[in-house]
């Protein structure tokens, strides 16, 4: 039988039990279903006797000590350390693999009839009739997009995130907003002369006074986006992009070929890049408190040499030829 009404005697024990501790009426035990059925998982007949039940309550202990015992050297996974799907925005990993980036899907480029001439370093074969990219070189030249954005935060500088895509907007929003101070995006459409023609746009007072230029523009899908690339290289200001099968790899000064098109893609390149900008930031901050400190000392030592020159000034004044 598959829901049976709880045995007499197996009523009678857990009454009792709960009974010591102070909790519910046996009536309403009696009244709940408990299946006696043996386990598919366990070699275990139903339970017929009280002894059966008192084995089984024995193994159920067993277990739990077993599983509390091997906890500490397993993985223990919960709501909070499970992966959800909006971890690659939220929770990016600092440090790009080749298996994080096949599994994006960043190997995947355009039709091998639309690859780029100029692309085909980057081309590890065709599948089907689609471009493969290599990740063999994306993963060298996405870690070098990293070293350069980190020194760039590190020295003081400014990085604006560009992707003009529905689905790249609360990427480079997210990306931006990880540098602080440090971090711009542009999320919309890029205005033509922005850079360029500054000053109409925003006016003599705000240009003069307030710092414009970027010193590294990060472009998530750049084929879309070639003006700002352009108002960039006029302003000689350095390019990251995700460059794919169809794009000249030449149109960013730092290419990353791997599939602009898909948006687990754009995540991790982003969430690499913004992670190694905010360590750039905490060690421009570690920089300019230890050259504060070098400051403070250097003028202190000059303080105490002046100090120590006055007080042989005064004592000179004393001694008789």
């Amino acid at each position: 039988m598959s829901q049976p009404v709880l045995r007499p005697w197996l009523a009678a024990a857990r009454c009792s039990s709960k009974t010591l501790k102070g909790s519910a009426s046996c009536s309403r035990i009696i009244s709940r279903y408990q299946s006696t059925e043996a386990s598919p998982f366990e070699d275990s007949k139903p339970l017929e006797t009280l002894d059966d039940w008192y084995a089984f309550r024995e193994r159920r202990a067993e277990q739990k000590l077993l599983f509390q015992f091997f906890e500490p050297y397993g993985a223990v996974q919960d709501q909070e350390s499970s992966w959800k799907i909006s971890d690659g925005l939220h929770k990016p990993q600092p440090n790009a693999t080749i298996s994080a980036l096949l599994a994006a899907g960043a190997h995947f480029g355009h039709a091998s009839t639309r690859m780029n001439p100029n692309f085909v370093p980057y081309a590890y074969g065709t599948r089907a009739g689609i471009t493969i990219i290599d990740l063999d070189h994306t993963l060298p030249l996405l870690r070098r997009a990293a070293n350069l954005t980190r020194a760039v935060v590190r020295a003081g500088g400014i990085v604006v995130f560009i992707g003009t895509r529905p689905d790249l907007r609360p990427i480079v929003t997210k990306a931006a907003s990880r540098l602080g101070k440090h971090g711009f995006h542009v999320g919309e459409r890029w205005l033509p002369g922005t850079l360029s023609n500054r000053r109409q746009f925003f006016g003599e007072t705000i240009v003069d006074k307030t710092r414009m230029i970027p010193d590294l523009a990060i472009i998530l899908n750049p084929l879309q986006n070639t003006i700002a690339i352009n108002e960039c290289a006029a302003e000689h200001v350095p390019t990251i992009g995700i460059i794919d099968s169809n794009v000249d790899p030449r149109l960013v000064m730092y290419p990353i070929p791997a599939n602009d098109e898909n948006t687990r893609t754009a995540e991790l390149v982003a969430g690499v890049l913004s992670i190694a900008g905010r360590e750039g930031a905490a060690l421009h901050e570690a920089d300019a408190i230890a050259e504060q400190k070098s400051r403070d000392k250097k003028s202190r030592v000059i303080a105490k040499k002046r100090y120590s020159s006055e007080e042989d000034d005064e004592d000179s004044k004393y001694i008789t030829p």
